[in-house]
């Protein structure tokens, strides 16, 4: 794990390029992550995953991958997961919780079958927005319930269940995406809320939650900080350390996303200054990877030491 840097990198196709493994061999980044277009088959992520996993001689090296079911699914060339939305559980689990937690339970041991038929040992779930009526549809039916308190326990089942599977989570986007109005892959989402509000709704759906990572929202709470998204915002990284009281490794959402407002080195930089641990680059291009790599610094010992925890989950 010595020598690793802060970051987590795309990777452009369903097998490495010289270039990308060189890439990798150089900067060391902390982690990978897979898409849609990274997975043909199972038996091509497999051989994929085990190439990563060579490089850095460590059969725990993390490779994430963002399979919440219904149409966010990095699997659909392997499997269709249309029907299967946060919402569908949600609505489940107010109707019949017993029926809720026998599929819900059968949904995830099933994921985490393929997961690790792929070689991945993290996954980017539970998606813990609130459903909010007249916000953008880039949450919409991702999110559990409109309801807090619902939508946190079906987190915390979440989560239990992929750790029994030897897999491990990222709650996200703390702390809370539901009021956006915009998508914050195009655009920076502004929320007016005043914090007693949000720390009694969204905010409060983070709480007390047992995953090892957790993602930022790339969304600007105004009353907290007029001019920083969460992810570049140190007075909203100190509100997730200290009110929302997580306390293990924050991972920032894709700094490809157009809701960042400076070049990619700076956004990089802001990031880290801002108190996240590890910086996330998703898009593949070598380009971008190797500003990223090169504004990341070297894992710290609370990185490792938070690392090694997750492994003894998963190995």
């Amino acid at each position: 794990m010595n020598n690793r840097r802060s970051f987590i990198t795309g990777i452009n196709s369903t097998i490495l390029s010289k270039k990308e493994k060189n890439f990798l061999k150089k900067y060391k980044p902390w982690g990978v992550i897979l898409f849609t277009r990274n997975i043909n088959n199972i038996d091509q992520a497999n051989k994929l995953t085990s190439s990563i996993r060579k490089i850095f001689n460590d059969k725990n090296y993390p490779i994430l991958i963002d399979q919440e079911g219904g149409r966010i699914n990095r699997l659909k060339n392997i499997i269709s997961t249309d029907n299967l939305t946060s919402e569908f559980f949600g609505k489940k689990y107010i109707k019949n919780f017993n029926e809720f937690k026998f599929y819900y339970k059968l949904f995830i041991d099933k994921t985490s079958h393929l997961l690790k038929l792929i070689g991945v040992n993290i996954n980017t779930v539970p998606c813990l927005d609130l459903k909010v009526k007249g916000a953008s549809n880039i949450i919409g039916d991702r999110s559990f319930s409109k309801d807090p308190k619902i939508a946190s326990k079906i987190g915390d089942y979440c989560i239990k269940y992929f750790h029994e599977n030897g897999v491990g989570t990222i709650i996200k986007h703390i702390p809370g995406h539901g009021l956006a109005k915009k998508d914050s892959h195009f655009f920076t989402p502004v929320i007016n809320k005043k914090e007693p509000f949000l720390l009694k709704k969204d905010f409060s759906v983070f709480k007390k939650k047992k995953s090892f990572f957790a993602m930022t929202a790339h969304i600007i709470f105004n009353n907290i900080d007029k001019k920083n998204t969460v992810t570049q915002s140190e007075k909203l990284i100190k509100l997730i350390r200290n009110k929302i009281n997580f306390k293990n490794i924050i991972i920032s959402d894709d700094l490809s996303m157009k809701s960042l407002k400076g070049s990619l080195k700076e956004n990089t930089i802001k990031t880290f200054n801002a108190g996240c641990n590890l910086a996330l680059h998703c898009n593949g291009n070598l380009k971008e990877m190797e500003i990223v790599a090169k504004k990341s610094p070297i894992i710290s010992r609370f990185i490792k030491k938070k690392t090694s925890q997750f492994y003894k989950i998963i190995s």
